[in-house]
């Protein structure tokens, strides 16, 4: 459970999806392949929505692209977002091809008349616009005005691009304002989540690898998210972008904001531990991304305490001296030698889950 009371604002629709208000906390991803590469990219979308993505996006380099993402709109099981950089054409283009929601930035895309002619087509079309700003892009005049690359200047930015869209009577808006720093990034978005009733996009961009990128995700999309501040998340990693989503559920599931699939708890291993307990916890957290329900698992060095101290978890395993014991809600059910304890575990989930139905 958040720590505050969720944020009360507007909701849109992308793609039959609802962001916002009393909805679920979204769940985003982006596809790293080549747009125009349409069976590429959807091979991709389908392992995206297999592992629990519920919107990605793609970027639209060029007109070629946004013909590609015509073709992948068709196929998708997934509303689909249109990246859109400095071309309002292209933004035009994505939209004639059928996309849930556009992603751009009004202060880059080239000027009013430009911006107007986006909004006119998306209104038209029925979709929402996300306003995306990147501490990295700041103009200098905002830069100059206020102090620096900080919070002021980065929700100064994403209030004058909203602007802009309403004055063309367009208010179907998501707006993110991302930094790579986690820090700032949560400063911004507590700043910006008192002036707007916009739904807010979370994350922070340019995270890094799998390894530190979770962590520092988890930090500023986690720290944000228990005040009550997000509608909708991306995990940005520099990884199989599949990887965004375990870990955005990840996030989500400590919180207790939504249950998709297992959650793993394992004890750090102390000096009692005689068992291989990593190399263990490893092979069931990897054969877990196989099951679906909401289940709670936990993987124990201790024979003595692991039932007891993992007594919440649905089901588990706790090491002895080369043998395990298989427990339920803190009951021992049997006991099991090392070199079977991955797969025992395994079928007494198995069997869990499908009385679960």
């Amino acid at each position: 459970m958040a720590l505050y009371p969720r944020r009360k604002s507007k909701t849109v629709t992308v793609g039959g999806v609802v962001i916002g208000g009393d909805a679920p906390v979204v769940v985003q991803s982006m596809n790293n392949t080549d747009t125009r590469d349409v069976e590429a990219s959807l091979r991709q979308i389908l392992l995206l929505a297999e592992a629990g993505c519920e919107i990605t996006r793609l970027a639209i380099p060029d007109l070629e692209a946004a013909d590609a993402f015509a073709k992948i709109r068709r196929r998708s099981p997934l509303p689909l977002v249109a990246d859109i950089h400095f071309d309002y054409q292209l933004a035009l283009a994505a939209i004639n091809a059928g996309a849930d929601k556009i992603r751009i930035n009004p202060g880059n895309i080239g000027g009013r008349e430009r911006v107007r002619q986006v909004a006119d087509a998306a209104r038209k079309a029925g979709i929402p616009i996300r306003v995306g700003v990147n501490s990295g892009s700041l103009k200098q005049s905002l830069i100059d005005a206020h102090g620096g690359v900080n919070a002021a200047a980065m929700t100064a930015s994403a209030l004058d691009s909203a602007a802009l869209l309403e004055r063309f009577d367009f208010d179907q808006i998501i707006i993110s304002i991302k930094a790579s720093d986690p820090a700032l990034t949560i400063e911004a978005y507590r700043l910006l989540a008192q002036k707007t009733q916009y739904p807010l996009h979370l994350g922070v961009t340019e995270a890094g690898t799998i390894r530190e990128g979770v962590i520092r995700s988890a930090v500023g999309i986690g720290a944000l998210l228990a005040e009550g501040i997000g509608d909708t998340l991306r995990v940005s990693l520099t990884a199989d972008p599949v990887e965004e989503i375990h870990a955005a559920y990840a996030i989500l599931k400590s919180l207790g904001l939504r249950r998709r699939g297992p959650e793993l708890i394992s004890c750090p291993t102390c000096g009692r531990t005689a068992v291989d307990l990593q190399t263990i916890a490893e092979a069931v957290e990897a054969k877990l991304k196989l099951i679906r329900h909401p289940i709670r698992v936990a993987v124990m060095g201790c024979a003595v305490n692991g039932p007891g101290e993992a007594r919440h978890a649905d089901i588990g395993i706790a090491g002895g001296k080369g043998e395990f014991l298989i427990f339920r809600k803190g009951e021992i059910l049997r006991k099991v030698p090392q070199e079977q304890a991955v797969k025992a575990l395994m079928d007494e989930i198995e069997q869990l889950c499908a009385s679960l139905g």
